[in-house]
């Protein structure tokens, strides 16, 4: 009897749902989760990371867009890993709280042998490659891009993965919409300069993020700035972009 009415309210909800291609097969037990594993839905915009002389700086803003709508305005997507790390996550910000959760724990593991050493900033760039190469090989993938930055044996290290686990080693960087508008500019400084300070770094990477601000539809004016030297690794902020946008009562339609 239990049987038979399972199999009418079954019958119901089939009838009264109209899901495409659903079948019985798919409503045994009646599990109603959803995959949205190629549909990223809370996303980030641009990471921006440069090396400078003595170290290496990270940026990103706070926004999370939930699709096209700027939903969430307190997304910190810059961390400290440990006092030789820090790690900027472009893309979805569900994949990015899984891999920094994955993360944490390897630093814990690492902590635990207590044998005077520590998670390496290459040795990170280089796992990170496994995992998500390991994801999107059973296309299932993270849906990020990733950079590590630190400092290994009294060197910057500023690297690079994406989310099929292609990798590679640079000293300036920028994710999204940022390769295209803020990575010449932090190149030409680094390939002018050679060395460049911390506080023209800083400068850069503000210059950066006011005309990513200005240009990219999915950016905030809000700010992390990460920052590891030989003696620390910090992350700060948030910092407030200024910006003037005057202009746009010169624009027709603009009001």
């Amino acid at each position: 009897m239990a049987g038979i009415v399972s199999e009418r309210i079954l019958s119901d909800v089939q009838e009264s749902f109209s899901f495409h291609g659903c079948t019985k097969s798919k409503w045994d037990g009646i599990d109603f989760e959803q995959k949205r594993t190629l549909t990223p839905i809370t996303t980030g915009t641009s990471v921006l990371g440069m090396v400078f002389d003595g170290g290496v700086i990270i940026a990103g803003d706070m926004l999370g867009s939930y699709g096209s709508l700027a939903r969430f305005r307190n997304c910190q997507r810059v961390i400290k890993v440990n006092d030789n790390i820090i790690f900027g996550a472009s893309g979805d910000y569900a994949d990015f709280q899984f891999v920094r959760s994955l993360i944490e724990d390897k630093v814990i593991e690492e902590e635990s042998y207590h044998d005077g050493f520590s998670l390496k900033p290459k040795s990170l760039h280089c796992w990170l490659t496994r995992i998500l190469y390991n994801r999107r090989s059973k296309f299932d993938p993270l849906w990020n891009t990733f950079i590590v930055g630190g400092i290994q044996d009294g060197e910057p290290f500023l690297g690079q993965v994406d989310k099929i686990g292609t990798c590679f080693e640079t000293p300036t960087v920028a994710t999204g919409l940022g390769a295209y508008i803020a990575q010449p500019i932090l190149r030409g400084l680094y390939e002018q300069k050679g060395k460049v300070s911390l506080q023209e770094a800083k400068e850069a990477i503000e210059r950066c993020m006011t005309i990513l601000f200005y240009r990219d539809a999915r950016s905030f004016h809000k700010y992390h700035l990460g920052i590891v030297t030989k003696d620390s690794a910090t992350v700060e902020g948030p910092f407030e972009l200024k910006t003037n946008w005057d202009i746009g009562l010169l624009i027709k339609g603009y009001n």
